[in-house]
């Protein structure tokens, strides 16, 4: 089952899933960006850039998204790696930030933990706006939300394999 919050503001949705797996299969999945389109319904993939070849905090990804109206192409930045237990990254649009996806992975028993799945906007008003017209997505918090629950429950199966 997946836990979920969103804020009030929903400026930031988090979610938690219990997974029967080690911290460490867990981490070497998520921190991995290039295969998130395995798990994720929005994000498709994509590639490291700019001289990184994995992740490692300043690591630039190249990443693809879209859902059903739409595709669109991302930057993101590795703002935090701390093996096996958190990793974060920043999407940003040349120097604007546009929101912080983190990962945190607690150990519960030596075979299941649970994984904390965060994103939280950072984009101002023009953008948000910009965002809802380019992606077609209005409700942006509800949205990550849905997909932010079945990306830890396609990501529980690929874990415990």
């Amino acid at each position: 089952m997946v836990t979920a919050m969103v804020t009030a503001m929903s400026d930031s949705v988090t979610v938690s899933k219990e997974i029967n797996a080690s911290v460490d299969t867990v981490f070497d999945l998520v921190s991995h960006l290039e295969r998130m389109g395995e798990w994720s319904p929005e994000a498709r993939g994509g590639s490291w850039i700019k001289g990184a070849s994995g992740p490692a905090v300043g690591a630039r990804f190249s990443g693809t998204n879209g859902n059903e109206k739409t595709s669109w192409k991302t930057t993101s930045i590795v703002t935090e790696m701390v093996s096996p237990t958190s990793f974060a990254f920043r999407v940003v649009v040349g120097p604007v930030k546009v929101a912080t996806w983190t990962y945190q992975i607690e150990q519960l028993t030596d075979s299941s933990c649970r994984v904390t799945h965060s994103w939280t906007d950072q984009r101002g008003g023009l953008a948000k706006w910009i965002g809802k017209r380019s992606t077609g997505v209005v409700d942006r918090s509800s949205h990550n939300r849905a997909n932010m629950e079945a990306t830890l429950n396609a990501l529980a199966i690929s874990a415990s394999k």
